[in-house]
């Protein structure tokens, strides 16, 4: 696979500025922020919002970046092992913050990076405040503008690799946006904001701390460019607002925070020398915190167990049987591989519905009598296959759930490290109240289901609601995923025993995949595969 599908919604960036209440606040309402301060601003007009949902990479002068490759970020338990590392950008408007964030990136050339802008979280105005916005009596240049603790909720959550809902601030309406953008996980967050070191509890969670410092006539040259051009106004009334407004905010409230910095970054993006550090630092700090998984170690970690109790085995029937001596079999037809393929698949996804929970449904039959059945006990039924083979069985889901909602995951091994990696994430809304049926045609090691529930977990859906179905499973998979996370059902048609030092199920099917879709297996492949070899 060539080209790499990049995941919808991974960053939330082109957004730079702050606002807030021309009351000024009181002391209680700054205890929480550094520097503290009591003296209130007047207010900055600004008629349009700048943060924008942008597509999920970033376009340099030299290549194009996507957020995808995200190596594991949990341990063998499936716990969480390793957070992000976040940055934290700040400096005055117009100082370069979002260039210099960019050139980090550039140079970082770690493939999943979350870019945060501050400017998704400014409060919603009250009618009170909204009369006075409009007569340019509100101070948007306060920190009180700002909704500090859904901030540093969203941000804890997002070092700690769970996927977060970040607000789109609509600067024509004073409000949030209905629709919010779903940002998951990363290795590197970069966090940018006027005000970014402007709160204590925000400033625990920055792993190092950049200011951005440029000269305050560039600063104006650059504020002039951009509302004379973008925003049609003249020049007098950009120089009026700067000197009321915009620098006495800077001098009160963000150059008094460059005491907090690790590093200072002199002229922003045009500065090298200072990127170049940085970027050092990053990645030895990220050397520090990789995760290297031991791949015999899982192999052998289980060895003589018995099948956990999670584990459900369709019924060896002679039919059963007989379809997998059919696919099994190296010289079926591509045709024939497919066919009673699906009917396996069929019979699983029956088998894995009887484990979903029901209660007692009381019907009238068309004879006027009652009839006590069973119905579906539960909010929704979501699948997620695990692409490219586990797409396979989405068919047979449909045949038997009704409008049932669809997402789907790419899992791609590293073939420097021989690592899994998340490359593609595509998920319904609001799935952490489903039962969720995650399908993957073959599991060997379960490196791969480990990390697809993994992402699952950190949508917030239930473990005890995750059912694992594959059409065959290695005992070492089997027992991985169940070690890991003993509350998922595994449901599977047949379980081999071995896995050879290629990580092949024995005596297996092959390359389900390229057996299906009638495509040539690399020569390295493995029994998870789907794209790329995968474990």
């Amino acid at each position: 696979m060539n080209t790499l599908p990049a995941y919808s919604g991974a960053r939330i960036s082109g957004c730079w500025a702050l606002r807030s209440d021309g009351s000024g606040g009181g002391e209680d309402s700054l205890d929480r922020l550094l520097p503290s301060v009591n003296t209130s601003l007047s207010p900055r007009k600004r008629t349009t919002s700048q943060c924008k949902s942008e597509p999920p990479l970033l376009r340099t002068s030299k290549r194009t970046i996507y957020t995808a490759g995200r190596p594991p970020w949990y341990n063998e338990h499936g716990t969480q092992s390793k957070e992000a590392f976040v940055i934290g950008l700040c400096g005055g408007s117009a100082s370069g913050k979002t260039t210099v964030a960019r050139k980090i990136i550039e140079a970082l050339d770690v493939p999943w990076v979350v870019l945060l802008s501050m400017d998704s979280f400014y409060k919603v105005l009250t009618a009170e405040q909204q009369l006075l916005a409009a007569n340019n009596d509100y101070n948007f240049d306060h920190p009180d503008a700002f909704d500090f603790s859904l901030l540093v909720h969203t941000l804890r959550k997002l070092k700690q690799g769970k996927s977060v809902k970040i607000p789109v601030y609509d600067f024509t309406t004073h409000g949030r946006q209905k629709e919010w953008k779903t940002v998951y996980g990363a290795s590197v967050i970069i966090f940018e904001g006027i005000m970014s070191f402007a709160d204590k509890e925000l400033l625990k969670l920055l792993d190092m701390k950049i200011f951005v410092d440029t000269d305050s006539d560039i600063r104006l040259v650059r504020r002039l460019r951009r509302d004379i051009t973008e925003r049609g106004r003249d020049i007098d009334g950009v120089i009026k607002q700067y000197n009321k407004f915009v620098k006495p905010a800077f001098e009160q409230y963000i150059e008094p925070t460059m005491r907090l910095a690790d590093i200072v970054v002199p002229r922003g993006g045009g500065n090298m020398v200072a990127i170049d550090l940085i970027v050092q630092h990053v990645h030895s700090q990220l050397e520090e915190r990789k995760l290297r998984w031991d791949m015999a170690a899982l192999a052998s970690a289980h060895q003589a167990q018995p099948l956990p109790q999670t584990l459900s085995v369709l019924e060896s029937t002679p039919q059963v049987r007989g379809m997998h001596t059919i696919i099994r079999n190296k010289e079926t037809s591509r045709d024939e591989f497919i066919f009673y393929s699906k009917r396996l698949m069929r019979l699983l996804i029956e088998r894995a519905l009887s484990f979903l929970p029901s209660q007692v449904h009381i019907v009238q039959t068309p004879q006027g009598e009652d009839y006590e059945g069973r119905t579906f006990h539960g909010k929704r039924i979501t699948g997620v296959s695990i692409l490219r083979a586990g797409e396979t069985m989405e068919p047979a889901l449909r045949a038997v759930c009704k409008d049932v909602r669809i997402g789907k995951i790419l899992i791609q091994t590293n073939q420097d490290t021989g690592e899994p990696e998340l490359h593609y994430l595509r998920l319904p809304k609001d799935i952490g109240a489903d039962h969720v049926i995650l399908m993957d045609c073959t599991v060997s090691t379960g490196a791969a289901a480990m990390m697809a529930i993994r992402v699952l977990l950190d949508h917030d859906v239930q473990e005890e609601k995750i059912l694992l179905v594959s059409l065959l499973m290695a005992e070492m998979g089997v027992h991985s995923v169940a070690y890991a996370f003993p509350q998922v059902k595994i449901i599977t048609t047949a379980v081999d025993k071995k896995v050879n030092d290629l990580f092949h199920i024995i005596p297996g099917i092959g390359n389900f995949g390229d057996r299906y879709f009638g495509t040539d297996a690399p020569p390295d492949w493995s029994d998870d595969d789907m794209d790329e070899p995968s474990y």
